[in-house]
């Protein structure tokens, strides 16, 4: 790749990356060529020689999300609640890396301030996670591995749930690790398959003469 080619390149990616930081601290009203240009200390004009407009640079976000998303989900092969743990530990882990993303996916707000294409991207995003987690816990609960005392559609929300706390943790990456761990342990021991003792009735006794 010629060298001014992958120059412009790394220079889409910084201004991507630095529109989720903005959109994490600030919010999305706030980004702006303005902002976006203070944040990466280059020019408003040197923006558009990127991006033709702000709403292209919205699109190039929205891209990037999808990238980012895309990465977590693991292979086919293996167990399903496995699958559905490999898949917990990177999703919290590359959303908790950019936590603009996260905004971006929760906030109406947010959804309504994009593009509609890339609105409608990132909708089709949130949904693609819930049938992958959905269908992970339909197969674990078909093979055993997973209790099946609760329908999928309840037990779903509760893992999504808890992939957003788990990418919430506070610190760096090995500090929100052990952070996040009891909130992890405590979600796979909720989907362990719950056994069930019979009780025997007790006996009752004969009143005395």
């Amino acid at each position: 790749m010629p060298r001014e080619r992958r120059a412009t390149e790394l220079r889409k990616v910084e201004l991507t990356q630095a529109a989720l930081r903005i959109i994490a601290t600030r919010g999305i009203t706030a980004l702006g060529t303005r902002s976006l240009a203070a944040e990466v200390g280059l020019s408003s004009g040197a923006i558009f020689r990127h991006y033709p407009s702000l709403d292209a640079l919205l699109e190039a976000v929205v891209a990037h999300v999808e990238g980012v998303l895309d990465a977590t989900f693991p292979p086919p092969q293996g167990l399903p609640l496995e699958r559905l743990e490999r898949f917990i530990d990177a999703r919290s882990l590359a959303v908790g890396n950019e936590q603009g993303i996260l905004r971006l996916l929760l906030s109406e707000q947010f959804l309504l301030a994009l593009p509609q294409p890339a609105s409608e991207r990132l909708s089709a995003c949130v949904e693609k996670t819930r049938v992958f987690v959905a269908r992970c816990l339909r197969e674990a609960q078909q093979a055993g591995q997973a209790r099946a005392d609760i329908p999928v559609d309840a037990l779903a929300p509760i893992v999504m749930g808890t992939i957003q706390m788990l990418a919430l943790a506070k610190g760096g990456t090995r500090a929100r690790a052990a952070n996040s761990m009891p909130i992890r342990t405590a979600l796979v021991a909720l989907l362990q398959p719950v056994t069930f003792t019979a009780v025997t009735p007790a006996r009752r006794k004969k009143p005395s003469a």
